[in-house]
């Protein structure tokens, strides 16, 4: 294990992320909220930490391995957690514990969703707009913004592209240079964020509130700047643009990505993943629409067709908005839709859960494995049971290797 470059990598990497906390400054001197002055302590104590961390260690020079890339992606999600968590505990208003901070940090960053604030209406916009930032940049995952940066700063990020990147799709390149890759992905990524802060604003979202949902919507966070969620607005429009957003961000980037470079759309509907996730998201809304109307949960047929798209597009793609209260929905409506959640969106998306591309190769191979096991078994029907076998399809070692072959 290669401590000195993991150690000086994260000292750049600390450096880095400090700049993250200027943004909200501005935020809090044009609305005049008088809280810009957590994010500069936040700021001092995180580049402090990461000049620290590096100096000792800037001449190394070694390459990465692969396990010294997950040991640096690791580390630093635990790490930037807890330094994220600095300008919430430094913000007198909101009377965080240093618990209570790290695990709103935390939970921006892994686009959890989670929070132990309330009265979000009343907060600061400096905070409000910080907690929305740490769900954008760890939504594609800071890592990748890292690998983009750090060869210009003289590191190598294929390891850590590598490490952060989840699902069986890791080692594709979508350019031959690893960090023309992850600029690749930034760029889509960004263009979603713009294409979804325009399409709030049009629906009668102010220009902040845009920018702080399209952020949490494309890095399917959940995140909010009411505690009433997306019902704050009490919008059909914004509702079906939050739809079509997170349905977009739960799709592995790489397909928009294609889909930006050659102008086309029918890759889409090649990929396998692809199929499954749309087949996932049809089903599930199909059941909760219709069990909806039959229970009458909603005065009209309209209503219950918006609010139970949405729910179950928000859920199972592990975004967490909410326009009702679906916990006291009718029959197991509320368990399906937090088993939906378990599966989540593709890999090389910003959703959470297990990734349908595991769920179908586990499908598939359950599939395959089934057919091969029925034809062993027609095959050896007319054979007498071996002495000393152990099954009575003949020898076990070619019934194991016919149904893992």
């Amino acid at each position: 294990m290669n401590w000195t470059v993991v150690q000086r990598i994260l000292g750049l990497l600390l450096m880095v992320f400090s700049l993250t906390m200027l943004p909200p400054v501005l935020f809090s001197l044009y609305y005049n909220d008088h809280s810009w002055l957590p994010f500069v302590e936040g700021f001092g104590l995180t580049l402090a930490a990461g000049f620290i961390c590096w100096l000792p260690v800037h001449r190394s020079k070694k390459d990465l391995r692969l396990r010294d890339g997950f040991l640096v992606v690791a580390a630093f999600w635990t790490v930037l957690g807890t330094f994220g968590a600095a300008p919430l505990y430094f913000a007198d208003g909101l009377s965080l514990t240093l618990t209570d901070a790290v695990f709103e940090s935390m939970s921006g960053l892994t686009t959890t969703g989670a929070t132990v604030l309330t009265g979000l209406d009343e907060l600061p916009v400096s905070i409000l707009y910080y907690r929305q930032q740490l769900q954008w940049l760890g939504g594609m995952g800071i890592i990748v913004l890292a690998v983009a940066v750090l060869p210009m700063l003289g590191v190598g990020g294929m390891q850590l592209y590598r490490a952060e990147t989840p699902g069986p799709v890791k080692d594709t390149k979508l350019t031959p240079r690893i960090t023309e890759t992850a600029k690749a992905l930034w760029y889509v990524y960004l263009a979603f964020t713009v294409t979804c802060m325009v399409g709030y604003r049009l629906a009668g979202m102010g220009w902040f509130d845009a920018l702080c949902h399209a952020f949490s919507t494309v890095a399917i966070g959940g995140f909010s700047t009411h505690d009433l969620s997306i019902g704050y607005f009490n919008s059909p429009v914004i509702d079906l643009i939050a739809v079509f957003f997170m349905f977009v961000a739960g799709i592995n980037f790489s397909l928009h990505f294609f889909a930006w470079r050659y102008v086309s759309v029918k890759h889409y509907f090649q990929d396998p993943e692809f199929r499954a996730y749309g087949f996932v998201l049809i089903v599930l809304s199909t059941i909760v629409i219709a069990s909806l109307y039959f229970y009458q949960v909603f005065a009209n047929p309209g209503l219950t067709f918006i609010n139970g798209l949405f729910q179950a597009v928000s859920i199972a793609t592990t975004t967490g908005f909410t326009t009702v209260d679906f916990s006291v929905w009718p029959a197991a409506l509320p368990a399906l839709l937090i088993l939906s959640s378990f599966v989540g969106g593709s890999a090389g998306s910003t959703a959470g859960g297990i990734k349908v591309i595991r769920c179908l190769l586990v499908y598939k191979q359950g599939v395959r494995s089934s057919i091969r096991a029925r034809r062993f078994r027609s095959s050896s029907a007319t054979r007498p049971l071996v002495r000393g076998s152990l099954t009575p399809y003949g020898d076990f070692s070619r019934y194991i290797s016919l149904c893992t072959s």
